[in-house]
């Protein structure tokens, strides 16, 4: 189990920092590597729990516009999560407005898509069911 985590959080990482290389307004400060990697995890944190709410508060916008509304949860959890990796562990990962967040949601959604398909998580245990 803590394997399949490693490997999710590999590829957040990876997707994280795809978006600071390609997506402009989307920065990392003097340390990107830790910031790359702490907004990983925060994102992934940010995606298990606020996500969910939002998609709750918003269905019905989500079903009026055939799904297009996921993109505007998206870029705001990328904001949340940059946000929360500024302020509460001090990492320089800096998201600079709405468009850098959605354009940036949608680089590391391609991303990791791409490299789960390529990158191959660790079976499940029995134990772990």
């Amino acid at each position: 189990m803590l394997a399949r985590l490693l490997v999710r959080w590999l590829i957040t990482s990876i997707a994280v920092a795809a978006a600071v290389l390609l997506v402009p307004g989307i920065t990392a400060g003097q340390d990107a590597l830790a910031a790359v990697i702490v907004t990983a995890a925060v994102l992934g944190l940010v995606n298990a729990i606020v996500r969910p709410i939002l998609q709750f508060l918003s269905c019905g916008l989500i079903v009026a516009t055939l799904g297009f509304f996921l993109l505007v949860i998206n870029a705001s959890t990328l904001m949340i999560a940059s946000s929360i990796a500024q302020n509460w562990f001090g990492v320089g990962f800096v998201v600079a407005g709405f468009w850098p967040a959605f354009w940036g949601s949608i680089l590391i959604s391609i991303v990791s898509f791409l490299l789960s398909i390529f990158i191959t998580e660790p079976k499940r245990a029995e134990s772990d069911y």
